[in-house]
């Protein structure tokens, strides 16, 4: 029985009682409120029966107000226990955790067809689970099904480990200052377009960022950058055969370059300077040896502190970032594009966690020479001219290509 109802029944059993003659004090002390609505009803009236009628009629108004003011009680406590739960931007985020890859299936068993892989540490969005324990998902081009089993969903950890963030700039010139103020020194500039890694995100609540440049690291602000996530994802079963035939043939091309450099190189040592290349002054450069990367990364480093000349390609007297790379190379015989896009399509590609030194770091609108441990040499800009910068990530890799 609801609340109001039974104030109704307290009010007609006072009532009786009332009328029957047999008081309203004992009852009074059971009832509570409602013998004080009898004892107005008696008042008003001398006979119980008269003023019956009127002290039912408040009774049921004081039971309707009270019934209001329990509800309004109970909404208020609810309004107050009701926190908003904001789900994570990882809790769909699916990561393989696998010796090498899971397969995608076409339907959520192992008799169905293989749509594709997913490496380990790769990344996929759960679309939905099925009751016999599989994740439809979807990743790059390939939307399937995984093992559950082989993945682990929601974990932010793991997601921030196996991926990099990073930001967009938005804005004409974009400072990156020295503190997380609009007060503070400024590092450097960066141009609209342009793709930084983001080193630390705990302070994008308070409107800042901090990225990696080739200065060094400092802040940004949020207002001026889109933030964006990348992981690895799934190769689907035509991408795989692409990259495979295209790395086979890249492997037979580099190795028959490698083959006429060497046999170039041997006839040369005695009389090659190491400049020929760059048409600048040979007195203090040692020549090339041997044919690898190793020899590639320490031949190149030589030209350190050298100036950066838009176009050029003189090793000693100005260079650009291209053409740095296109002399440095060609002092071992090979022959490569002046021109960043143009590089990228050199040699054969190779993974960043495989890059040795030698290899070519190619960005958007720039390349550098891989020297090892996370460094590059390469033709910086007009200010710092021929550098290493000690971090190979300072701007979004777009591939990186073996020659040797």
């Amino acid at each position: 029985m609801n609340y109001r109802m039974k104030r109704i029944a307290s009010c007609l059993l006072a009532g009786a009682i009332v009328i029957s003659g047999t008081g309203v004090g004992t009852y009074g002390a059971q009832t509570g409120g409602v013998s004080a609505v009898i004892a107005t009803g008696l008042s008003s009236n001398g006979s119980p029966a008269a003023g019956f009628s009127k002290m039912l009629s408040q009774c049921l108004i004081e039971s309707d107000k009270a019934v209001a003011e329990a509800a309004a009680q109970a909404e208020e406590q609810v309004s107050e226990n009701d926190v908003p739960v904001v789900a994570s931007e990882y809790a769909d985020i699916a990561i393989a955790q696998v010796d090498n890859y899971v397969n995608v299936r076409s339907e959520p068993n192992t008799d169905s067809e293989v749509l594709g892989k997913l490496y380990n540490n790769s990344a996929a969005t759960v679309l939905e689970t099925t009751e016999d324990g599989w994740y439809k998902i979807t990743s790059g081009s390939v939307t399937g099904y995984v093992k559950c089993e082989y993945v682990v969903t929601g974990d932010e950890e793991l997601a921030k480990k196996v991926s990099t963030r990073y930001a967009t700039v938005t804005t004409t010139t974009l400072y990156v200052r020295m503190e997380p103020s609009t007060e503070a020194g400024i590092l450097t500039m960066l141009g609209e377009g342009d793709d930084f890694v983001v080193v630390d995100d705990s302070m994008k609540d308070s409107g800042w960022v901090i990225v990696t440049t080739e200065e060094g690291d400092g802040y940004v602000s949020t207002d001026y950058v889109n933030l964006w996530t990348d992981y690895v994802t799934a190769e689907s079963k035509a991408e795989e055969e692409a990259r495979l035939a295209k790395e086979e043939a890249e492997r037979q091309a580099a190795a028959a370059a490698a083959a006429k450099a060497k046999q170039k190189s041997s006839k040369n040592s005695s009389s090659s300077d190491g400049t020929s290349s760059s048409g600048g002054s040979s007195a203090s450069y040692a020549a090339p040896s041997g044919s690898n990367g190793q020899a590639v990364a320490s031949y190149a480093s030589q030209f350190i502190g050298n100036p950066y000349v838009y176009g050029g390609s003189s090793l000693t007297n100005g260079t650009d970032c291209s053409g740095f790379v296109m002399s440095v190379y060609a002092a071992f015989g090979i022959s490569l594009p002046h021109s960043s896009s143009g590089q990228r399509s050199a040699g054969y590609e190779v993974s960043l966690s495989e890059a040795q030194p030698g290899d070519i770091v190619c960005y958007s609108g720039h390349v550098a020479i891989y020297m090892g441990g996370g460094q590059i040499v390469h033709a910086s800009s007009p200010s710092t001219g021929i550098k290493i910068s000690g971090n190979v990530h300072y701007k979004t890799i777009l591939t990186v290509r073996r020659i040797f």
